[in-house]
């Protein structure tokens, strides 16, 4: 046995809590988890039914927890989890799950799976099993503050292009600040637009706000790959400069596992309760409309729809914010057949987009929601997640397909009425 995989089959035992404990317990083997994973609907294949891709974590449960998987084990009856098992369970725990919770919302006894996975790939991760892409990618964000290798100086440079485009001023490790903004590496690299969005709302709404020097980047790939200790440290740099700072509210950006890393898990990473709020940049721009605070102007008058992020929206509970903005913004806009916390993932959550071994599967799933766009017949759709954004724009590509993306936010931004 290698030292690795003792570390795995450890974390494995240490991560079987009474949750997961509860949940093989009371599974049926019904399925229906199967048809609720796009997974398992874009290619027919059982091994990608959701409570499968579990397997060896309920073999070591059994075998170590309960009394007859203990005598199945001692008397060789029972098969033990191998090192050589977990590689090849690899593909199945983090190519083919996004971790967006659907099959949980289906399962007729209340397992939540997508914890289940979560946990499972802690056991995975230290038994040196995650893919390369998301090692790497953990590996930069603890080196240098950001997955995507994004440093200070890249932020100054959209700051600087930022404040000269639309007039306005970013501040930057400003003290007692009502909200500390933060951002994804996406929105850096490739929508730096959103910060210009979020000034200019900020602005309006005679809100104060900063970025901090030492914390800009929310995505949190520990959370992904399963490694607790590495999300603790990430959650920890934001956490610091939030309290250093003293700001009232840390807006979570356009990312959907960010959301679920500050706001969901980070108390629970810090082992302690925060000293300030966690919001959503979604339900901030929902306070600030409630508050009168938010003045718009003008609509989109072109037919559009929105898609969920799964973090966001299902896993989050942020789902009715968005759309009484594009409500009052779009007065076409469509639904899809499946929304809200039902809506489809678009395939690259969960650390699947960094995961090169996954795209060919990936691009497969999209089949899903590209069928959801096709039957609306839209041209145009809204979300509020940067790396939705990035898979759907790639995937749309691949399919030819001529249908643009749309941040909410940036849309709430080029709908001020700044004349107020």
């Amino acid at each position: 046995m290698s030292a690795t995989f003792d570390r795995g089959i450890n974390a494995f035992k240490e991560v079987l809590d009474a949750p997961i404990a509860s949940f093989f317990s009371s599974c049926v083997h019904c399925g229906l988890c199967a048809e609720a994973c796009l997974f398992y609907t874009e290619t027919g294949d059982p091994k990608y039914t959701p409570i499968h891709k579990l397997e060896p974590l309920r073999r070591a449960w059994q075998q170590e927890y309960t009394l007859l998987g203990k005598l199945a084990k001692l008397t060789g009856l029972a098969k033990a989890v191998t090192d050589e098992e977990l590689a090849e369970w690899g593909p199945l725990v983090y190519d083919s799950c996004t971790l967006c919770g659907r099959c949980s919302m289906v399962c007729p006894v209340g397992n939540d799976i997508a914890y289940m996975v979560r946990k499972m790939r802690e056991g995975m991760s230290a038994a040196g099993h995650a893919p390369e892409g998301l090692v790497t990618a953990t590996t930069r964000a603890i080196q240098s503050g950001s997955p995507a290798g994004v440093k200070w100086v890249t932020v100054q440079a959209q700051i600087k292009r930022m404040q000269a485009e639309f007039g306005i001023e970013i501040p930057v490790n400003q003290e007692n600040a009502d909200y500390l903004v933060l951002m994804s590496s996406w929105e850096i690299l490739n929508y730096p637009e959103y910060l210009g969005a979020v000034g200019r709302i900020l602005n309006q709404a005679g809100a104060t706000w900063t970025l901090a020097q030492d914390a800009y980047e929310a995505t949190n790939s520990g959370i992904q790959i399963g490694a607790s200790d590495l999300a603790r440290e990430l959650v920890g740099r934001i956490v610091g400069a939030a309290e250093r700072l003293k700001v009232k509210c840390v807006i979570s950006p356009e990312c959907g596992h960010a959301y679920t890393a500050i706001r969901w898990e980070g108390p629970n990473l810090m082992g302690r309760p925060f000293g300030f709020e966690v919001k959503h940049i979604l339900e901030v721009l929902d306070d600030l409309r409630r508050a009168g605070r938010l003045k718009l102007k003008g609509t989109l008058d072109k037919p559009l729809t929105y898609h969920d992020p799964c973090q966001i929206s299902r896993r989050g509970g942020v789902y009715e914010q968005p759309r009484t903005l594009l409500n009052q913004l779009a007065p076409q806009f469509k639904e899809m057949a499946d929304s809200g916390v039902m809506n489809w993932c678009c395939g690259g959550g969960g650390g699947v987009s960094a995961n090169e071994r996954a795209e060919p599967l990936r691009m497969t799933v999209f089949k899903r929601k590209k069928a959801q766009i096709e039957e609306l017949g839209v041209k145009t759709m809204v979300t509020a997640c940067a790396n939705c954004r990035v898979v759907m724009e790639e995937a749309l590509e691949h399919y030819h397909m001529n249908v643009e993306i749309l941040g909410l936010t940036e849309l709430v931004a080029e709908h001020l009425d700044e004349e107020q």
